[in-house]
């Protein structure tokens, strides 16, 4: 009886043991292991399922290195219906809170973060704000994913382009900018974690009456990245109608995005030139 006793202590040791290994092992690795809490993040020290969803794709466009840079400028071509709409080189600062665009024909927009402005002054103005915000949300979404009033619903994997795809559907706490009634379902790769694409509706000026827009979702579809200094960009986007059981319907429009760089100052970019008047957004 006593030998027993004894093979059964040693047994109980030898577990001790192993579960101190494995715990320190844990511990070593922790830059690799993120706790999460399977009950949707109720606790506290662990990111919820769809914080750590969030921090993956994240992670995947390099948000770090990219708001590491003050500023970022590229070139947009976009067309809809075979119509040129655009044809801009935009300027925004990596935490969009300042933008400006430079267009084609010699008129500009700049946003300084708290007044917005047309040059010059008898330029048209029709679809400024949605030149503005819009073509800037589209280049910057993988980087605002987590931002103030945003709120996550895991869905579904759906396919797209014959692939399954991870579904999340993005809303906003009310108050959350000028149109908190949008939303959006994005898509990401079950691989590599990058957002590969996103349906949409646009609410601003519906006055709380969402019908008409949930009538007619559309969806940005990412292509072509490249890397430019370590970050993916994609670099040419489609436009399609989308619906819940469908997805991509009929293609709308394209646009090609070209001479990505990165600025490290501000300078004067988005001071307001001489010949320009204020406007409403």
């Amino acid at each position: 009886m006593k030998h027993c006793w004894i093979l059964l202590l040693t047994i109980i040791f030898m577990g001790c043991n192993q579960t101190k290994k494995e715990n320190s092992s844990d511990i070593e690795n922790n830059n690799e292991v993120m706790p999460v809490e399977p009950d949707g993040g109720i606790g506290d020290g662990a990111l919820s399922i769809v914080d750590l969803y969030i921090a993956s794709i994240e992670k995947a466009h390099k948000k770090e290195e990219f708001l590491k840079h003050k500023a970022i400028s590229f070139r947009i071509n976009l067309s809809f219906g075979g119509k040129q709409r655009l044809d801009s080189k935009i300027t925004m600062l990596t935490n969009s809170t300042k933008i400006r665009i430079d267009k084609k024909d010699g008129s500009k927009l700049i946003y300084t973060g708290e007044k917005a402005f047309l040059c010059p002054k008898d330029a048209n103005e029709k679809g400024a704000r949605f030149d503005m915000f819009t073509w800037t949300y589209f280049f910057g979404m993988p980087y605002k994913l987590s931002d103030p009033g945003t709120q996550w619903e895991l869905g579904n994997n759906k396919s797209l382009d014959g692939m399954d795809h991870q579904t999340a559907k993005l809303t906003f706490e009310a108050g959350t900018g000028d149109a908190p009634d949008d939303w959006y379902i994005i898509y990401t790769d079950l691989q590599e974690n990058t957002l590969k694409a996103a349906a949409y509706i646009v609410t601003y000026g519906s006055e709380g009456n969402t019908s008409k827009a949930e009538a007619d979702p559309h969806a940005i579809y990412y292509k072509d990245f490249k890397i430019v200094d370590g970050i993916p960009f994609a670099t040419h986007w489609e436009f399609f109608g989308w619906t819940e059981e469908k997805g991509l319907t009929d293609k709308l429009g394209e646009a090609t995005i070209t001479d990505i760089t990165f600025l490290e100052e501000e300078g004067t970019i988005f001071e307001t030139p001489d010949n320009a008047k204020e406007i409403t957004l």
